[in-house]
């Protein structure tokens, strides 16, 4: 069956990655609207693209409210940025929150309208050109047709799709992802080992998708761990933003799976950071999904060198989840205990989170089949 394989229109990685993208901006618009957070401002992370935009004189406004997780009021507020300031291309700057966020700013920035209209729809509007700066080593969001966005308004963070997405420019600069703090780092990474391994886990995986899911998962063992413990550690930080990026074209072009779709509602109802999240839910869900692809978990476990060609798919799969428990217990995660949510509360937020976890459709793309009741169990696991 013929496949698909989309990817940013231009790509430009490793050090130095902003100074070459610099001749690129001034043929993406006459103005830019670049979409940010408060940290990268106060990091001064923001004002070396600013600086960027000044050397070749390309007219700029910044728009900083992106604030945690973005919703449909941070859209509403940017878009009006957008047009009062008369931008005609974006610039995001940040994790995947900000880059998430310039995307749903660009679906309206032209067509108008209400983000929430296009949940369950594809995107297929006029957008403007956009670029992505990331400074996390996670979401991959620089490189996919998707984007993350809550509805306050009912509590439900909405997957957001369509290839018209994808930025225009991807700049993977280690620069920024060198100030990232330990949490961040292990949080972000593990987000990205999620998207790499249910890449290549998926029922929609493809040839193409599975080498780029195949090599993110050996960058991310063997340089997640140097980049938590010594953040300053350029080659891993370098090796940790091509894994990011790989990742992000693997999940693109295969799709998530159980871990994001039971992921989601944990960070639309208790304000869960979406890398933490996923990193919550990772040895659970991967523990499920197991028995379903022992083969496909089994040519991780050999990718990675803790199982080798004498082990059966079984053992090279257990292998893999093994190694994948230690790389978890090592991150530091805190359970949702931990973290402080209410366990109550959480308990009775249970068959909410299950419904809308495979009203997503990700859990079904699981090869192992799933059920919403198996979903609400793999909930109570995480006490």
């Amino acid at each position: 069956m013929a496949r698909e394989f989309l990817v940013p229109g231009h790509i430009i990685t490793g050090a130095g990655a902003l100074n070459a993208a610099e001749k690129i901006f001034p043929t993406m618009g006459k103005k830019a609207l670049v979409v940010t957070d408060p940290v990268m401002i106060k990091l001064g992370n923001c004002a070396k693209v600013e600086a960027a935009l000044k050397q070749e004189h390309v007219p700029y406004a910044v728009y900083s409210d992106i604030v945690g997780e973005p919703n449909n009021i941070m859209i509403e507020n940017g878009l009006r940025k957008y047009r009062e300031e008369g931008c005609d291309f974006l610039i995001a700057i940040g994790g995947g929150s900000c880059l998430d966020s310039m995307k749903a700013i660009g679906a309206l920035a032209v067509n108008g309208g209400d983000i929430v209209d296009f949940f369950g729809k594809t995107i297929d509007v006029e957008m403007p050109p956009m670029a992505a700066i990331p400074t996390t080593a996670g979401t991959g969001s620089e490189a996919t047709q998707f984007t993350i966005i809550t509805d306050t308004r009912k509590d439900v963070k909405m997957l957001l799709k369509g290839p018209k997405l994808i930025p225009s420019l991807a700049v993977i600069d280690p620069q920024f992802t060198m100030t990232a703090p330990p949490a961040v780092t292990a949080n972000t990474g593990l987000d990205a080992l999620c998207h790499c391994v249910e890449a290549y886990t998926s029922r929609k995986a493809q040839t193409l998708s599975d080498t780029f899911a195949v090599s993110a998962v050996k960058r991310i063992f063997a340089n997640l761990p140097i980049a938590y413990h010594d953040g300053s550690n350029q080659e891993a930080r370098i090796q940790m933003s091509v894994a990011a990026l790989e990742a992000g074209i693997a999940f693109n072009n295969s799709s998530v799976t159980l871990i994001h779709g039971m992921s989601r509602p944990i960070g639309a109802l208790f304000h869960v950071a979406h890398g933490l999240s996923n990193a919550m839910l990772i040895n659970v869900c991967l523990t499920f999904a197991l028995p379903g692809a022992y083969d496909r978990f089994g040519d991780l476990g050999r990718a990675i060198g803790v199982a080798d060609a004498s082990d059966t798919d079984q053992v090279a799969a257990e292998k893999f989840l093994d190694a994948l428990k230690k790389l978890v217990a090592e991150m530091e995660i805190p359970t949702p205990e931990a973290y402080g949510i209410d366990r109550e509360t959480f308990m009775n937020a249970i068959p909410k989170m299950a419904h809308d976890a495979m009203e997503s459709g990700s859990p079904q793309n699981t090869i192992r089949d799933i059920t919403v009741e198996q979903v609400s169990d793999l909930y109570r696991q995480l006490w």
